[in-house]
């Protein structure tokens, strides 16, 4: 289960990492956020985004047209 959704579907790189950062501050911690994402190297991007907030990426799948990330916001 999720606190909040962001849809970033449609946007290219940076963006939906800006749109997730920004999110993240409206999650309590330990709170999950949802990110849908449509650009392909949003994978890369988010696994780098964990790694440099701390926060945690509890789940990152590629779904038909999408992918869809799971953050646990740990700070």
């Amino acid at each position: 289960m999720t606190n909040k959704t962001v849809d970033a579907r449609g946007l290219n790189c940076p963006l939906p990492i800006l749109r997730t950062k920004k999110a993240l501050h409206e999650v309590p911690v330990g709170g999950m956020l949802e990110v849908l994402a449509s650009d392909p190297g949003s994978m890369s991007d988010f696994e780098a985004f964990a790694r440099q907030t701390g926060d945690e990426l509890v789940s990152a799948e590629k779904m038909d047209a999408h992918y869809r990330y799971v953050i646990r916001r740990l700070r």
